[in-house]
């Protein structure tokens, strides 16, 4: 339903019930310090910082200040505490800047919120993702046993897994494209108190390697519960996850070559094109089965460098695998004639964040 009040009764309305986590959340999207905030309101941030932690209330003029700063509707700042999420496994917090993480970490509450929203009124899959934890010092479990129940739980049958994205959807992941504020960033995951959330970078715009970063954050998801985001065993431990679950060591090892000469790099390609993985991850993937030596693999690195396959590998997969969950949903709704602006009137969200994340494609191919 649209909301017919009149604005100052919306702002007094923003005002009476401001949540100021929802504060926190607008200004992360915005990827905005608090002193910047600040400055395009002509207030103090020691203002911002008591609005955010509750300690004060903004008035009516200032909540619309804050409203057209932050381009979103007054409302937004009345709505209850943002969905509760674990910190995001980014690849690297060392190279990932503070700024980059918080507005990261705010899309992916924004994507939890619209899940959850949408969800009221769409039937989705139901969360059915195993747990396997796997501590840093793998006493329990390695990666590769859990790659290997994981394979058990999802039935897959031996051989290559046709679509990475449906397949995490279909056990009840959100799997979105990143909006362009944190295109910076590789792809990252997150557990929500809605759902799992895998979020795609949208410029690496290459199939084989996206197939890898959903399972990475696949690995992610049902390893490390508990794990410090971003800490390198973490991060190796997901690529090995990812390196079992595309391809078993046991089917792919007799195919795998010990170096690159003679008709490697030939077979090489048609191993990429049936498991659907990258050069890069196949030569990974012989070096860490031991049946490539150091020395080859280092030779295939600086080969793969002088061809410029570091940036861009040669294949004939020129698409990416697609996001289904929220698009459908969004489209559910299309047909029924609620639209954008109808079904996000009253919550105050964002609808061009809102776009982003119910898109099939990535924004910068909309």
């Amino acid at each position: 339903m649209v909301d017919v009040r009149r604005p100052s009764q919306t702002l007094a309305a923003a005002a009476s019930f401001f949540n100021g986590e929802r504060l926190t959340m607008a200004r992360q999207l915005k990827g905005l310090k608090k002193s910047h905030l600040a400055s395009l309101i002509e207030m103090s941030p020691a203002s911002v910082t008591a609005w955010e932690s509750g300690a004060k209330q903004p008035n009516r003029a200032t909540v619309a200040k804050l409203a057209l700063a932050l381009q979103v509707e007054p409302q937004f700042f009345g709505g209850g505490a943002p969905p509760k999420t674990n910190k995001p496994h980014f690849r690297s917090l060392r190279s990932t800047p503070q700024l980059a993480q918080d507005e990261a970490e705010a899309y992916g509450r924004f994507v939890a919120e619209i899940a959850g929203m949408l969800e009221n009124v769409v039937e989705f899959p139901e969360t059915l993702l195993p747990d396997l934890p796997v501590d840093p010092d793998e006493r329990s479990m390695t990666p590769e046993e859990a790659a290997g129940e994981a394979r058990e739980h999802f039935s897959l049958p031996p051989g290559p897994v046709q679509h990475m994205v449906r397949l995490v959807e279909r056990y009840g992941v959100v799997v979105v494209f990143s909006e362009p504020g944190v295109a910076s960033i590789d792809a990252y995951s997150l557990h929500s108190a809605t759902r799992p959330i895998i979020v795609l970078n949208p410029v690496k715009d290459d199939y084989y390697r996206q197939r890898f970063d959903v399972a990475h954050e696949l690995g992610h998801l049902i390893m490390h519960h508990d794990a410090e985001p971003g800490g390198k065993v973490a991060e190796e431990q997901a690529n090995r996850f990812a390196s079992e679950f595309l391809m078993p060591a046991e089917e792919i090892a007799p195919f795998l070559p010990t170096s690159t000469a003679g008709k490697a790099w030939a077979e090489l390609a048609k191993l990429k094109e049936y498991w659907g993985v990258s050069l890069a991850a196949l030569l990974y993937r012989a070096r860490a089965l031991g049946l490539m030596s150091d020395v080859s693999y280092r030779n295939a690195a600086v080969r793969m460098s002088q061809n410029g396959w570091r940036r861009a590998e040669p294949g004939r997969i020129s698409s990416l695998e697609m996001p289904s969950m929220l698009p459908r949903a969004r489209e559910v709704l299309r047909a029924v004639g609620i639209d954008e602006d109808s079904f996000l009137s009253g919550s105050g969200l964002p609808v061009r964040l809102y776009e982003i994340a119910a898109s099939r494609v990535p924004v910068a191919a909309v």
